[in-house]
């Protein structure tokens, strides 16, 4: 006697995922975590109060009094209280932009500032690449180098580069055969020897950053381009540069800053300005109204200028790396 076996597969759910009592468990649903709790919408500003506080006692105290210096008649005869101190208005402004020493050194300060950012940019990322190509111990020397350089205050290198141009004792006229030849003389060699100073002792900052960011690149672009026939200077134009933007356009906006407001090299290596104030820029430009002329609300005004200028630029500044952020 035979019997016809016939196994099924069960339309419902087996034995084993049947709940207590046999019924069918319901649809089981991924379980959420509970979300972070967040702080109220003030406490990122209790963490920035203390460094608020030092910057608004540093810096918003003393350009409110700056500004306040620019809208009045203020000289040394109200320093002393021989006269009573006048509102002006906009009046050292309209003096200030009919000088036209102004725009003179405004021009002039322009131009120095860009031949020192591109000279810096250019020192800076050519020996980041190098440092890439050499070895350790000689990458660990000139590294120690350019810091040294960086480290050193401005007073100092401007004094040591003096120094070295001098035209009686220093050794580069000597090793030249120019015998006394003055550096500072003419107009567009004090500002190159200015610019030099500049360079030597701002490229560093540009040559780390950068060197750090070529060290982030994946080596299997940089050897594959390579691999495909490209010279150093097309890896740089063509892969480098594209990818280390966010980082070059920081460092040229910082380089910006700092070059726009120089003053300790030019008023030591130029003796306040060069002959006949031939290579003032706005910050010595600035000092000499304020202090040597005791005007000092025309003084209070180039600053605030120059502090519109930099703000300006720092604006500039920000909406650039917020954009790259975006794009990253």
């Amino acid at each position: 006697m035979t019997h016809d076996i016939t196994l099924s597969k069960p339309d419902g759910p087996t034995a084993a995922g049947r709940g207590p009592g046999g019924s069918a468990p319901g649809p089981r649903r991924a379980r959420k975590r509970p979300p972070g709790r967040r702080g109220p919408a003030w406490t990122p500003w209790l963490y920035l109060a203390p460094a608020l506080v030092v910057l608004a006692a540093l810096l918003a105290y003393p350009i409110y009094q700056l500004g306040l210096i620019s809208f009045l008649e203020y000289t040394q005869a109200q320093v002393s209280g021989g006269e009573p101190t006048t509102f002006k208005g906009f009046g050292n402004y309209a003096e200030l932009f009919r000088d036209e020493q102004f725009w003179q050194v405004l021009t002039a300060t322009v131009v120095f500032a860009a031949a020192c950012v591109i000279s810096t940019l250019a020192v800076g990322c050519a020996l980041a690449v190098l440092l890439t190509r050499i070895r350790a111990v000689p990458r660990l020397i000139l590294m120690m180098a350019s810091l040294g350089a960086w480290a050193t205050p401005a007073i100092t290198g401007s004094t040591v580069w003096m120094f070295l141009f001098d035209q009686d004792f220093g050794p580069v006229n000597k090793l030249l055969g120019l015998g006394d030849h003055s550096w500072t003389y003419d107009r567009y060699s004090a500002f190159a020897l200015v610019l030099f100073e500049v360079v030597w002792c701002s490229f560093p900052f540009v040559m780390v950053t950068v060197y750090a960011g070529i060290r982030a690149v994946p080596g299997e672009v940089l050897e594959a381009a390579s691999l495909d026939g490209a010279s150093q200077w097309r890896i740089w134009r063509s892969v480098l540069a594209p990818m280390l933007r966010p980082i070059l356009v920081v460092v040229t906006i910082q380089s910006i800053i700092w070059d726009f407001k120089v003053f300790t090299q030019i008023y030591v290596m130029t003796g306040g300005g060069g002959i006949a104030g031939q290579n003032l820029v706005l910050n010595v430009y600035a000092y000499q109204k304020a202090f040597a002329s005791s005007q000092y609300s025309l003084g209070a005004a180039i600053g605030i200028v120059m502090l519109l200028i930099l703000l300006a630029v720092t604006l500039v500044y920000l909406r650039l790396l917020r954009r790259q952020g975006e794009e990253l």
